[in-house]
């Protein structure tokens, strides 16, 4: 059985690095406002605590603005007519809830139930409170936010680098170079949501199962570009087609090829592809969820999420179905007979003006 390690409160990329060491812990308070690194906290907590839930999404979650505590006891209190299931629950947005009843939350830590684990996501939690050392004896405190300064910068860039490593070999089947690490820091700020989704565009202009190297990384990110990229995929998805294709017009002029911006633009759209599938097939089996939901269960990064839920409304159901053949067909015409870089131009325009809000809405009058 692992053993927790003796620590009031660790940073979330460590925490990650070692999750498997924390899983007789009975609570977890998860404290900070990056919204990236509370969801990869929160899946590494779903895979290692929950039993046959590999996605990490079997955690049970109540809004902490209007969560009794009552409710909480009789959720962690809860076990499975078969026996073996461990209760997990999470209690979003739980400064109001931590404040209400701190009291008897001391109590619940000195003598936690049993075989069950509770998780607190706060955005703030002074140490010096008796609920915080209580924590700080029986659990764990997870600090969910970037440092700015000092030896805790240092030491969490050192975690963010090993994580990156593990992050590109076990998601994306690539290796990582801990030279294009270093370069990557040096291009991009020290953001690992922003650094996350970098890695899984430059993976995607590898071979399988090949290297990302540090001459992968300077040829294809870069300040500009990379915020122009981003900005014509998020003007495209939004439906604005003009806006988008001046961004395709500057990117070009600038030397960018065609065939490496279809890859960026893919791996956000088939994640919009993924969500309408998720979401009809909850709907079909009976289950409503949220769109928020089907787009968290896609694999898109947190901190794109409030974007991703009105860009997804305005391409509309029936045209997200769509998106995989799309994208399919143009990446045949990229690399055949459209291969020139006029042409590939053209190829570009067309999924643009196809996800335009000049198309309107799908045949049913339904948005996703």
């Amino acid at each position: 059985m692992a053993k927790k390690t003796s620590t009031a409160r660790i940073s979330a990329l460590k925490f990650l690095l070692q999750a498997a060491d924390y899983d007789r812990v009975p609570v977890f308070v998860c404290v900070g406002d990056d919204a990236f690194l509370r969801h990869e906290v929160r899946l590494a907590l779903g895979k290692s605590l929950v039993a046959d839930q590999d996605d990490g999404l079997g955690l049970e979650t109540m809004d902490g603005r209007v969560a009794e505590l009552r409710d909480v006891r009789d959720i962690l209190c809860e076990r499975s007519l078969f026996g073996g299931e461990r209760r997990v629950l999470v209690v979003e947005e739980a400064d109001a809830f931590v404040k209400r009843y701190r009291e008897q939350l001391e109590d619940y830590v000195a003598q936690p139930v049993a075989e069950s684990v509770l998780v607190l996501e706060v955005k703030t939690w002074p140490g010096n409170t008796r609920l915080a050392k209580a924590v700080a004896k029986t659990g764990v405190t997870i600090s969910c936010q970037v440092p700015q300064s000092g030896r805790e910068l240092t030491e969490f860039t050192g975690h963010l680098k090993d994580w990156l490593v593990r992050q590109a070999q076990h998601v994306h089947e690539v290796k990582l170079e801990r030279g294009a690490v270093d370069v990557l820091l040096e291009l991009l700020p020290t953001e690992p949501g922003i650094l996350c989704q970098e890695i899984g565009r430059l993976a995607l202009l590898t071979e399988t199962r090949a290297t990302i190297d540090g001459g992968l990384v300077r040829d294809h990110v870069g300040g500009w570009r990379t915020r122009k990229t981003w900005d014509m995929i998020d003007a495209a998805a939004e439906g604005r087609a003009r806006d988008a294709i001046d961004q395709l017009d500057r990117l070009l002029a600038a030397g960018e090829e065609p065939q490496a911006l279809l890859p960026q633009m893919a791996s956000t759209l088939r994640r919009f592809a993924a969500a309408v599938r998720i979401y009809a097939e909850a709907e079909a089996a009976g289950k409503k969820i949220s769109l928020r939901t089907a787009l968290e269960h896609s694999g898109l990064p947190p901190f794109k999420m409030k974007a991703a839920e009105g860009q997804l409304r305005q391409i509309g159901r029936e045209r997200a179905a769509q998106l995989h053949r799309w994208l399919l067909a143009a990446d045949l015409q990229l690399k055949g007979y459209n291969s020139t870089k006029e042409r590939s131009r053209r190829v570009l325009e067309t999924l643009i003006v196809q996800l335009s809000q000049q198309m309107g809405p799908n045949k049913t009058g339904h948005r996703a």
